[in-house]
C-alpha cells in the first residue's frame, strides 16, 4: 500500500491506496499550519494502515531529484524551501516520491482510470489553473528539467492578450483559468461571480456570460490542439472543476479541436474521469510503487 498527498489549490488530499485503489481518505484544508497537520494526518494513516512508500503531489514545476516545488506562482509558498523527500522520511517514516500534479493525475487515469491502458495520452485539467500532462509510447514525459509537457496552460493562444501572472504574455491560463475568469467578470460587473455561475448563465441567454464562455472555449480549445499537434494522442481527458459542467464545455473543445486540428492528424478520443477527485491519487500510488518513474 501506498501513501499518497495532494496539495490542491484548495484542501490537501491524502490517502492511502492499494493498486490504485483507495482505502481510506482525509483531507486537510489549506491555511497556516497545513503542512503540520498534513504530517499528523500521514502519521495517524500510517500507524493504521502500514503504507510502505508514498507519493507526494505538488502543483508546479517540480525538482524530483531534489524532492523539490521548483516554481507554483504564489501557490504552497512554504513547500518551496521544504525537501520533502526528506520531509516524508522523518515526518511518518517513509521512502517517498514526488510529481506534479497533473503528470500524477495522468498516470492514474492511464493506469486505473477513465483512459486505461492508453500508451498515447494528453491531459488538460481546467480549474484554478490549466493543468496539462502527456504520455507517448506509454513515457510520461518530463524533459531535462522536469518541465515538458506540463505547461500546456502557458503556450500563447492570443499575442495581444494581457500579462500573465508567469511572466509570459496571452497564456491560455491567463484568458480562461478560473482565476482569470472571476477577474474578468469582476471588471464587468456582471451579476454572476464564478465559473459555473458564468456557465450557467450562457445557457439560459445571458449574452455577455456567452460571450465570455466562448472566449475560453476557444482558448481551451486552442490549447487542446496544440497538445495534440505536438504529441499525437490517441486520447485526451478533459477533467477539472470547471468539468464539472459536462457537456456544456466538453462538448464544444471536442468540436473546436475537430475542426481546428492539422488535416491530417487523428481525432482522439474525448473523456472525462468518472472521479477526477481521485486521479492524482491514483497516480501517485503508481509512482511510489515504482511503475512510470
Amino acid at each position: 500500500m501506498e501513501l499518497c498527498i495532494d496539495f490542491g489549490g484548495s484542501e490537501i488530499k491524502l490517502g492511502v491506496l492499494r493498486q490504485g485503489a483507495p482505502v481510506r481518505t482525509e483531507t486537510v484544508p489549506v491555511g497556516d499550519g497545513d503542512v503540520e497537520r498534513v504530517a499528523d494526518t500521514a502519521r495517524a494513516l500510517v500507524a493504521e494502515l502500514a503504507p510502505t512508500a508514498a507519493g507526494i503531489a505538488v502543483p508546479g514545476v517540480v525538482d524530483r531529484a531534489a524532492g523539490r516545488l521548483v516554481k507554483a506562482h504564489g501557490k504552497h509558498p512554504r513547500l518551496g524551501d521544504l525537501d520533502l523527500i526528506a520531509w516524508a522520511r522523518t515526518s511518518f517514516g517513509l521512502p517517498a516520491v514526488i510529481e506534479n500534479d497533473a503528470r500524477a493525475a495522468l498516470v492514474g487515469e492511464i493506469s486505473t482510470g477513465s483512459a486505461a491502458g492508453a500508451h498515447d495520452a494528453v491531459l488538460m485539467t481546467l480549474g484554478t489553473g490549466i493543468g496539462t500532462a502527456a504520455v507517448m509510447n506509454g513515457t510520461v514525459l518530463r524533459g531535462a528539467h522536469d518541465h515538458a509537457g506540463i505547461l500546456g496552460g502557458h503556450l500563447t493562444v492570443d499575442l495581444d492578450g494581457g500579462l500573465c501572472n508567469c511572466g509570459n504574455v496571452g497564456c491560455a491560463e491567463s484568458i480562461a483559468g478560473a482565476w482569470a475568469i472571476r477577474r474578468d467578470l469582476a471588471t464587468r460587473g456582471d451579476a454572476v461571480t464564478d465559473v459555473r455561475e458564468m456557465i450557467a448563465a450562457a445557457e439560459t441567454g445571458d449574452a455577455a456570460a456567452a460571450d465570455l464562455l466562448d472566449r475560453a472555449v476557444r482558448a481551451w480549445g486552442a490549447t487542446a490542439v496544440s497538445l495534440c499537434h505536438a504529441y499525437d494522442p490517441d486520447v485526451v481527458i478533459l477533467s477539472g472543476g470547471i468539468l464539472r459542467a459536462g457537456g456544456a464545455v466538453a462538448v464544444p473543445i471536442e468540436a473546436y479541436v475537430t475542426e481546428h486540428l492539422w488535416t491530417s492528424s487523428h481525432r482522439p478520443d474525448f473523456v472525462i474521469p468518472q472521479r477526477p477527485e481521485l486521479s492524482v491519487l491514483r497516480g501517485l500510488s503508481v509512482l511510489a510503487a515504482g511503475e512510470h518513474s
